[in-house]
């Protein structure tokens, strides 16, 4: 089944998708949160999910490295709940520390600065958040 990452961010939001076989993630964009309610990001999500024929929507959540909520923490939680009105789907959380480390780590790895980065590091995440879940569901 096809499944929707989401690396939410207050500036940006990251989208990564998988194959219908749950094999690989791979990055399907991003949205521009600045200026939008939560529920208008919800609702892109949504209908990103429906055009993409998804099953199923993970969302990364961050946490402090101690493990416990950070404000962010708590207004991811705010935003899933508005997306679970709006979608149909499952939404399932998923921790997410360190992932945006990860995916700047892997940028530059293949040499992409500055503004390319940016436009590119929150879906980098997503990926990484949904790579992540897909490796936890397959070895369980």
């Amino acid at each position: 089944m096809v499944i929707l990452g989401v690396d939410f961010g207050s500036a940006r939001t990251g989208l990564a998708a998988c194959d219908a076989g749950e094999v690989l993630a791979y990055p399907v964009g991003r949205i521009d949160c600045k200026g939008k309610s939560l529920a208008a990001i919800a609702a892109q999500i949504s209908e990103q999910a429906k055009s993409l024929g998804a099953a199923e929507i993970v969302v990364g959540c961050p946490r402090n490295m101690d493990g416990s909520e950070s404000e962010m923490t708590v207004k991811c939680k705010a935003f899933t709940d508005i997306l679970r009105k709006q979608s149909e789907l499952p939404i399932i959380l998923r921790d997410e520390r360190l992932t945006s480390v990860m995916a700047h780590n892997a940028l530059s790895g293949t040499d992409v600065r500055g503004k390319k980065r940016k436009a590119v590091v929150d879906s980098a995440a997503a990926v990484i958040i949904l790579q992540e879940y897909l490796d936890f569901r397959r070895n369980r």
